[in-house]
C-alpha cells in the first residue's frame, strides 16, 4: 500500500513539474510588461469592477491608438497588480508608446487615466497608472451636465487656433449643433450614463481657409471615435474620451 502511494505521489510530482517547465517555456517565449494601478479615493470598488490595462502604440496624432496587449489587474484593493505580455518585436524604434487603465463596471465607466504614462522612451517607464474618477452625470436640466455649449480647448492633443471657436451644442434630447469655426456642424449624441457617443454628424461646405478647414475635419473626426466623458465641475469642462479612456477633446462651458 505505501509503495503504490510512493509511486502515485512520484508520479503526481513529475507531471507538476512539467507543467511548470512548459507554463516557464511559454513565459520565456514573449516579454512582459508590469505595473499597478491606483487612484487617491478611499473608496472599494464593486465585485463586478473590472480593472483593465493597455499597452498601446500612440505614435499616429491622427488615428486611433494600436492595442498591442492587455490585461486585466488583481487585487481586492488599490494598488491593482497587472502583467501585460506583448511581442517585443512590435516594439519599433521612432514610435511612441504608453499604458493607459481604465476600470468600469458593466457599461458604466468607472476611473480612467488621463494622463501619457509613456513606457519603451528615453525616460524610465511610467507603469504605475493613478487613474481619475469620472464624474456622476447630472440630470440633463443641470448647468454642470453635459447639456449646454462648449467651447473646444484641445483636439486631440494638438491644442486649438487662437481665436477660432469650435463650438459644440448639446440639446437635451440629444440633437448636436455648433459650428466647427466656418462651418455649421449637426447630429446626434446618444448619452447613457457616462458613455457618449455621436452619430450622424454632418458639416456644411462652405470653403474656408486652410488651417479652418483642418481644424474642422480634426474635430469631427475625433468626435468619431469618442465613447465616454468626464465632467470636471471645479473647472465647468467636459472632457470627451476615446474607447481606451484617452482624452480626445476637452471643451470648456461657452456663454455667447
Amino acid at each position: 500500500m505505501n509503495m503504490q502511494i510512493s509511486r502515485w505521489a512520484t508520479s503526481f510530482a513529475a507531471g507538476v513539474f512539467a507543467m511548470v517547465l512548459a507554463g516557464g517555456s511559454a513565459m520565456a517565449d514573449g516579454t512582459v510588461l508590469s505595473g499597478t494601478v491606483s487612484y487617491r479615493e478611499r473608496i472599494l470598488l464593486p465585485d463586478t469592477a473590472e480593472v483593465r490595462v493597455q499597452l498601446q502604440d500612440v505614435s499616429l496624432a491622427d488615428a486611433p491608438a494600436v492595442v498591442l496587449g492587455e490585461a486585466v489587474a488583481t487585487g481586492k484593493s488599490p494598488p491593482y497588480s497587472y502583467v501585460i505580455a506583448y511581442d517585443p518585436d512590435a516594439i519599433l524604434p521612432g514610435h511612441r508608446y504608453s499604458v493607459s487603465a481604465r476600470i468600469t463596471d458593466g457599461d458604466t465607466l468607472l476611473f480612467t487615466s488621463t494622463t501619457n504614462n509613456a513606457v519603451f522612451g528615453d525616460g524610465p517607464d511610467v507603469t504605475d497608472i493613478l487613474v481619475q474618477r469620472v464624474s456622476t452625470p447630472a440630470p440633463e436640466a443641470d448647468a454642470g451636465g453635459v447639456v449646454g455649449s462648449w467651447l473646444a480647448e484641445d483636439i486631440d492633443g494638438g491644442g486649438v487656433i487662437d481665436n477660432l471657436q469650435t463650438v459644440l451644442d448639446i440639446a437635451p434630447d440629444g440633437a448636436v449643433s455648433g459650428t466647427g469655426g466656418c462651418n455649421r456642424i449637426g447630429g446626434h449624441a446618444t448619452i447613457e450614463g457616462t458613455n457618449i457617443g455621436f452619430e450622424k454628424m454632418f458639416s456644411t461646405m462652405m470653403a474656408c481657409a486652410p488651417a479652418i478647414m483642418d481644424q474642422e475635419g480634426k474635430f469631427l473626426k475625433a468626435l468619431e471615435g469618442v465613447k465616454a466623458y468626464r465632467l470636471d465641475t471645479e473647472r465647468d469642462k467636459l472632457i470627451l474620451l476615446d474607447a481606451a479612456g484617452k482624452d480626445v477633446i476637452i471643451l470648456a462651458r461657452h456663454t455667447a
